[in-house]
Formats: C-alpha cells, structure tokens, sequence
C-alpha cells in the first residue's frame, strides 16, 4: 500500500501571516486539508485548487467530528496515498491534542511530520501590548489549561502551587470556568487586586479585550461580552498594555471589508487593507477564463508587425496576451516598432515587468481621457490592436475609429460568475460587514446576480467603496447607494479613499 504523509502544522493563534514558512509550503504540496475552528480560513486559499477541504472544528458543545472520528480521517486519507495537512490552532503540541493525532500515525506507521506553529499564549498578549514578561516586572509565565474545572475533586492543576508562582499566568480555553478560576487563584492568597486581561479573538482585527482585576474581570468580561476563542492573562504585565498597545491603534482596526476581486488578484487588495487592521473578506464575484477559441487572436498576433499602436486596459489583458504569445512561440522581440499604451498604473507596471516601456498612460483612467490623450498620436490609416475582456466597452473603438484608425478588437479573456455559494454571502453579509468594495462594473453585476435581487436589503446598512466611476454608475444603476468613489482609479487610489471615510 502507498502510504501517504501527515503534516501536522501549527496555523498560529488567528492572524493567518504569523504561520510558518515551513507551515505555509505544507499546506500549498497537500492533497487534502483538515482545518479546525481557531484556524484562518485565509490560509485555505493557499492550498491547490483541487485540494480536499475538511472541516473539522470543535467548538463547545458542537464538534463537527469527535477526537477519534478525526484520528480516523486521518489515518484514512493517509492510506490512501495523499499528503494530508492538518491546520490546528496555535501549536498542535500546546494543548492541541496533537500528540494523539500523533500516535496513532506511529502506530500504523505512517510518516508524519510536527510544524511547530506560534501559540496564542505569547502572540495574543503581543497583539494586545502586554508582554509575557518585562523586566522589573516578571521574568517567567506559565501556561495553564483553562479547561479544567477547579471546584471538580481531583484536579491536575495545583492552584495551591501557583500562588507561590511570580511570574505570568496565561490560562488558555477558560472563558466558561473564568469565575471559578479567579476564584480558586484568591482563595489559595493571590491578590484579589492582581491585574487581569481576557482578550478575545486575539491577533485578528476583531480581536477585543476586558481588564480588571482578579475581583472584578468575571463582571467586566459579561458587560463586554467577550467570549470564546479567548485567553486569560494574569499578572501585572496586563498593565503595560495602556502603553504598549499597537494592534489595536491601527486605523482601520476593526473593519470588516468584503473583497469582491478574482481570488488571483484579491490578495493585492487584502494585503493593504490587513497592513491598516481590517479584516478582509474575499468573496470573489468575478472569474477570468481563457477564450473559447483563438482563431481571431492567433491571427492578429501573428500579424503582429502591421500594428502601430497596443492598447492594454488591463493587467488580465497583458498577462492573457503575453501567454498566447508565448504558446504561439512567438518572440517578444517582434514588439520592438509597437507603441504601447496602458490603461492604469498596474497594467503599466504589469508591462514593464516584462521589460517593455510604455508610451502612454492616461491621467484619467477611461476611454474618454484615452482619446483626448492620443488625438495628436494616432494618425489616419494606423493599425491598432486591443486585447481586452469580451464585455468591455465600445466607445474606445467608436472613437478610434473617428480618429481614422483601423481597431482589430480582440476578446483575449472573458470574465464569468464564479461557482460560488449564494448562502454563504447571504451569512457573511449577516454576521456583519461593514464596507463592500468593487473594483469593476463586472464584480457589481455579478455580486447582485449571486446575492439575487430579493436580498438586496442586507445591504441597506453596509458601505459601498467602487474604484471609479464607471464602477460607480453601475453600482447606481443597481440601484445602490455608493458611499466611497475612489480619486485616484487604482487598488491604492482605493485604500486611501476609505481611509479619508473613516477619518
């Protein structure tokens, strides 16, 4: 039998870029992927597209699969020859139950492979300016399961013992025991005074945190209704998080901004929008393919020479280009009389990359500003070529043509609706998003086409950002109202508008 290989890997405590290098590859070779509840399902994007995906969360009172089923699944999938990725929370050796997961791949021998990832016990209070320790302050921390009931009979943790202890202690899993656990920590003569924070949801931007004190935090922790996933820290290190505090201070920290772009080009969107502490959530309405047939493409690109002029609109237009070009077995160098012109700083850049220079980048970025830029360029009887999306618009060839120039206008990609789960937008929308962006009139068509006109309500409190105005008059012709319209019509033209709404 071709046995597979198991990687158990440590996703880290929420925030999906504090996961490892080594962590992050295991998950890009696996066949399969099995992911729990406190792993960023952000980190599920990296795996290949046709990766099985299995869920297998355990929330209290609610396990999706018991700790056995989930060995089991394991050890199934590894028989049948795949490598498989199990993302745990945190560190599967940290209260992870990973050791288990472990032995049984010992005892059938199958290979397997321990990714240490960054526990929540040192990340969380990081994310929240509370460091485990600090000089003049404590110079250990200790890390205590809260899952345990003290008042039970037998207890394995001696809360007697921790009282002798200076340090740090950070007690994971305990919000539903948290009164019982300052309690047992008083009564055994810690200081009911001794300060206390419960951060919640720790690392992300929805992360959110109660202090107190050992009499007190039970309260304060039911008035802010902090719940679980969450960590208990205890110690007068929580004080330094007035000073320290750096996560939270980010601008946007807080925001959930849905993310409507092509999963390959969402990221670039996500990113800055994550640098200034919000949550991005990709939910992709819009899918580049290639043609259905190449006959008219073929033939202008092997004609190539006759054109005195390419105009790119964009960065899916030159990537779609530059691979036929390629598959024709065609040399770049046969561009060297074309003048190119781009529509948008990321279709320029997206040329220059491939070593070429740009002769024309309009200051507005549409058709019209286009025109008004190359009326004194382009001449009677030139031949241009637009490679573009077989649903862009048509007032640049009509003018064009004005101009007297001869437009071959090539379809070298088409945009469709991805295959997508109409409820879960409907339950993304309803567990709270705060801003919608759309970066094209094609992603406003298609996200009113997948949520369906019916639930156009939950819209109704939700902000609308749009890259432009072209992908603004659409959204209105939808009939939504547009909050945020982009100055400058790029991806960072974009950011910088949201950030001026949220000032």
């Amino acid at each position: 039998m071709n046995k597979g290989k198991v990687f158990l890997i440590g996703a880290g405590p929420g925030d999906y870029k504090l996961i490892t290098i080594k962590g992050l590859e295991c998950i890009k070779r696996a066949d399969v992927v099995l992911y729990d509840r406190l792993a960023s399902p952000r980190l599920l994007s990296f795996a290949k597209e046709d990766s099985e995906m299995i869920y297998v969360g355990k929330a209290p009172n609610n396990h999706a699969y018991t700790q056995d089923e989930i060995n089991e699944l394991i050890l199934k999938k590894a028989l049948e020859g795949k490598v498989v990725a199990r993302l745990k929370g945190g560190d599967p050796y940290v209260f992870g139950r990973g050791g288990e997961e472990a032995k049984v791949l010992k005892d059938h021998q199958v290979p397997f492979e321990i990714v240490p990832g960054i526990t929540s016990s040192i990340a969380v209070p990081s994310y929240a300016g509370i460091p485990v320790t600090h000089r003049n302050v404590s110079s250990s921390f200790h890390v205590i399961t809260g899952n345990e009931d003290p008042t039970k009979e037998e207890n394995v943790i001696d809360y007697e013992a921790l009282e002798k202890v200076e340090g740090t202690l950070i007690f994971l899993m305990g919000i539903k025991n948290l009164d019982k656990i300052c309690k047992s920590l008083i009564k055994f003569g810690q200081d009911p005074n001794r300060p206390v924070a419960v951060i919640m949801k720790g690392t992300t931007s929805n992360q959110k945190m109660a202090k107190g004190t050992l009499s007190d935090i039970y309260q304060k922790v039911k008035e802010n209704n902090i719940q679980n996933p969450a960590i208990i820290i205890v110690g007068e290190v929580v004080n330094l998080s007035e000073t320290l505090n750096w996560f939270e201070n980010k601008p946007l920290f807080g925001k959930n901004i849905l993310v409507t772009r092509t999963r390959t080009q969402a990221s670039a969107l996500s990113e800055k929008l994550e640098d200034l502490g919000a949550n991005p959530i990709e939910f992709p309405t819009i899918r580049v393919e290639k043609p259905k047939e190449y006959e008219k493409i073929d033939k202008a690109i092997k004609q190539i020479d006759k054109y005195k002029w390419i105009i790119f609109t964009s960065v899916n237009g030159v990537y779609a280009f530059f691979e036929r070009l390629k598959e024709l077995k065609i040399d770049v160098r046969n561009l060297y009389n074309v003048k190119l012109v781009a529509i948008g700083t990321a279709t320029q850049k997206a040329l220059e990359d491939k070593g070429l220079l740009v002769e024309y980048v309009p200051d507005v970025f549409r058709a019209e500003a286009i025109i008004e830029g190359l009326k004194d360029k382009i001449h009677k009887g030139d031949h241009i070529l637009l490679p573009r999306a077989d649903i862009a618009r048509t007032i640049l060839i009509e003018e064009l043509e004005k101009m007297g120039a001869l437009v071959d206008n090539i379809s070298i990609y088409h945009t469709t609706i991805p295959n997508v789960d109409k409820e879960k937008l409907i339950n993304i929308l309803k567990e709270g998003i705060d801003l919608i962006t759309f970066t094209s009139s094609s992603t406003v068509k298609n996200f009113i086409e997948i949520l369906g006109e019916e639930n156009k309500k939950l819209l109704k409190d939700i902000t609308i950002a749009v890259i432009g105005p072209i992908t603004e008059q659409t959204a209105k012709d939808m009939e939504l109202k547009v909050d945020i319209s982009a100055d400058e019509f790029t991806i960072d033209g974009l950011v910088d508008s949201i950030l001026k709404w949220n000032k």
